[in-house]
């Protein structure tokens, strides 16, 4: 918990009225959350083509999105992932579809995408508006 904790809220700087170290729950204010269900062979094949993640080594067919509101900002995020010791799984480039994006895979494996859309539009507070 510790070592997530540190990762998510000291190292990518997620919102958090936590401040111990080890509690048994935390919640965390995330900006964009949306829930999404999209094929998984072609989930697999956005997270990379040449490499394409297997439910068997440890891709769980689900991806956490986080989204952001300027381009530059997923190249901000993705530099904080590698330095608090993520694995950058695709590096920031441009999508099919006009985004930009980039996937990490956080210190329990979980494959994080970060993405951009040039028609993404956001609330007061921050959430994502489709």
């Amino acid at each position: 918990m510790e070592k997530s904790i540190n990762f998510y809220r000291d190292k990518l700087g997620f919102e958090t009225d936590e401040k111990s170290n080890n509690p048994e729950v935390i919640f965390f204010n995330t900006p964009g959350t949306k829930f999404e269900l999209y094929p998984l062979e072609l989930l697999a094949k956005d997270i990379s083509e040449e490499d394409t993640p297997q439910i068997s080594n440890g891709f769980t067919g689900i991806t956490l999105a986080y989204n952001v509101e300027h381009k530059e900002d997923v190249d901000k995020v993705i530099e904080k992932a590698r330095n608090a010791g993520a694995k950058i799984v695709k590096e920031p480039q441009n999508v099919f579809w006009g985004g930009y994006h980039a996937y990490f895979s956080d210190l329990d494996g979980y494959y994080w995408e970060v993405t951009w859309g040039p028609n993404f539009k956001y609330d007061d507070k921050g959430m994502l508006i489709f």
